[in-house]
């Protein structure tokens, strides 16, 4: 062996050695050793002394539940016993992050300690105590029936949202002069609301106007609606009067395919959210690449535009919000776009909906229906799913075509027959333009079985001695934020094509209207998965010409309205549901809203409005 290579491996070998200690710990208690990796990118090259002096860190890593952080407690501290305080304190904050990815921010300290009970704490309110005096979790104001705990930082993050909501509603000044019409209520306090919008703004009636009108008159804004209702042409509208005004604007979505889209509409640059405040990744101390770190825009670096709007905000978490807020200086429009009968967002919050409820900033819901040309049978019935209803599809034109299917296998013989003939030779719609959407990951009629389906009647891939996930020509869906990818980022979400696979490095391509190429490799390759087939949650800020959505009898429990409504909503000019899922569709539509989230956003934007 030569020295060159004798130096890599040894310098390998040191780097791997806080991974190797941790390994060498989890083998002594009979536990997955992939999770070394997982402890030592979460807390550093001390990682196996952080757990050796508090094994029940363990229960901060996604898969980890208690009996295997107890498992390590037992090799680790000899001795141990179920009472110890450190268990203790890990295990509440364990039961509000389980809350947190249900979307929870806040949850009942009643219900906390009946958990506490069942991993055998014996003191539960010493247990919430010895916590909350702690920097991770903290009691939060509520009435005295029922006390609320929090995880700090989506404590902080709600809290800074409703202080930035009104710091923007006292600083800021009309962008147009306001003309006279009644009054109502904006940010807590009584402020003139135009009845006939500014000039120039023809072609919307006067719900649409007052829209643009606020959006120009107040510091926060909401614009809210089903499809085929005008929000499009409403915001496109704001964007042209402000710059009619001399105004600059920024306009951001979450996703990046949602950003591209609001970007046609308004024919003006858009970005994803986290673009536009420059997310900024860091080193930890493992040498990993932390892309949770921050962002460079913020209270000391503002955006510099006059008017921020923010398209599909329903996706918005207290945390990402808390941020957009942050970088919002005094004085700047901040106008959210979204559908709040939308799933809420897969982080913790419903920072829409709190926002709608908390009467603290003007609000205006669209709901007459315009769009009866284009996409005339989709918005229809969209528009009665989501007021609950679900009536007989009357689509002449084959815009809506609903395929009765019995049993999960049907369902996937379906959706591959829609999508690799009947829609193309019928409709003349390429399949590159189709997309399928489904409730589940597993299945035959799940995103995996269905990705394997497509890809070999789409892409079938050629004999190889070595395992290869991907192919040029496969479609690829982004399941994790990647923006340092060369030479172009990509968001979660975004779905985009193999353009090429070679030296274990794939490259794809994610634009829609020109190239947008990232190569790919090494762990970032686990955040990609085929996209032929994605989940209703990663299909929500897209939108597709053609989308098949199924619903196979596995996914009946899981089935509600928001969800059925987002999937159909994502279609623009052709929508095939596969329906294998009988009464439960009904009753979901009929009876079965979205689990209410414990937030404790609108109580306090609705308690700081008079201030």
């Amino acid at each position: 062996m030569g020295q060159l290579r004798a130096g890599r491996l040894y310098s390998s070998y040191l780097a791997a050695q806080p991974a190797l200690e941790v390994v060498q710990l989890l083998l002594a208690a009979g536990l997955p050793v992939r999770l070394a990796g997982r402890a030592v990118e979460l807390f550093g090259a001390g990682a196996h002394r952080l757990l050796r002096d508090d094994p029940w860190r363990l229960l901060q890593l996604p898969g980890v539940d208690v009996p295997d952080a107890d498992a390590l407690a037992r090799v680790a501290i000899p001795g141990v016993t179920a009472s110890d305080s450190r268990r203790s304190r890990a295990l509440v904050g364990y039961v509000l992050a389980r809350a947190a990815r249900e979307g929870h921010t806040v949850w009942p300290a009643a219900e906390v300690k009946l958990d506490l009970e069942l991993y055998r704490i014996g003191d539960p309110d010493q247990a919430i105590a010895d916590a909350c005096a702690g920097e991770t979790v903290q009691a939060v104001a509520a009435g005295p029936a029922e006390p609320l705990l929090a995880l700090s930082r989506y404590a902080a993050a709600e809290a800074e949202i409703a202080a930035s909501v009104h710091r923007l509603i006292r600083s800021a000044s009309p962008l147009a002069p306001v003309k006279k019409g009644r009054r109502s209520r904006a940010g807590g306090k009584q402020a003139r609301e135009p009845q006939g919008g500014p000039d120039g703004a023809d072609g919307l009636d006067a719900v649409q106007r007052s829209a643009v009108g606020n959006a120009l008159a107040h510091g926060v804004s909401v614009l809210t609606g089903g499809p085929g209702t005008g929000k499009s042409r409403t915001v496109a509208t704001v964007v042209r009067e402000a710059g009619r005004l001399g105004k600059s604007v920024a306009l951001a979505a979450p996703t990046g395919r949602a950003a591209k889209r609001l970007a046609e509409l308004c024919d003006a640059e858009a970005m994803t959210i986290h673009r536009l405040l420059g997310v900024q990744p860091r080193a930890g101390e493992g040498g990993e690449v932390d892309f949770s770190a921050g962002f460079a825009r913020g209270a000391d670096w503002p955006l510099d535009e006059h008017l921020v709007v923010v398209d599909e905000a329903s996706m918005l978490d207290v945390e990402l919000a808390a941020a957009l807020l942050r970088a919002c200086a005094d004085g700047t429009h901040l106008m959210f776009v979204g559908d709040s009968a939308q799933l809420p967002s897969i982080g913790p919050g419903q920072v829409l909906a709190d926002l709608i409820g908390s009467g603290a900033v003007p609000v205006v819901e669209l709901a007459t229906l315009y769009r009866q040309d284009a996409g005339g049978a989709i918005a229809r019935l969209a528009t009665a799913v989501r007021s609950g209803q679900l009536p007989a599809v009357d689509s002449a034109d084959r815009e809506v075509v609903i395929v009765p299917a019995r049993g999960s296998a049907d369902c996937a013989h379906r959706v591959v027959q829609l999508m690799t003939d009947s829609i193309p030779r019928a409709l003349g719609i390429e399949t590159d333009q189709i997309q399928v959407v489904t409730p589940v990951h597993r299945g035959p009629a799940g995103t995996i079985e269905l990705n394997a389906a497509l890809k070999a009647r789409l892409n079938p891939a050629p004999f190889r001695k070595s395992a290869q996930r991907f192919d040029p020509g496969d479609r690829v869906v982004a399941t994790a934020n990647h923006l340092e990818a060369t030479p172009t980022g990509f968001a979660n979400g975004e779905v985009g094509t193999v353009t090429a696979v070679r030296d274990r490095v794939v490259t794809i391509d994610f634009g829609t209207t020109a190239p947008a190429l990232a190569e790919v490799s090494g762990k970032t390759l686990a955040d990609i998965s085929h996209g032929w087939a994605i989940t209703v949650h990663r299909a929500q800020g897209s939108e597709f010409r053609a989308v098949v959505v199924v619903l196979p009898p596995e996914a009946g429990r899981m089935l509600s309205r928001p969800l059925v409504y987002t999937a159909l909503t994502r279609a623009q000019a052709h929508l095939s549901v596969v329906h294998g899922s009988g009464p439960a569709l009904a009753r979901a539509v009929r009876d079965i809203g979205a689990t209410p989230r414990r937030t404790r956003l609108m109580a306090a934007l609705a308690g700081d409005a008079g201030s």
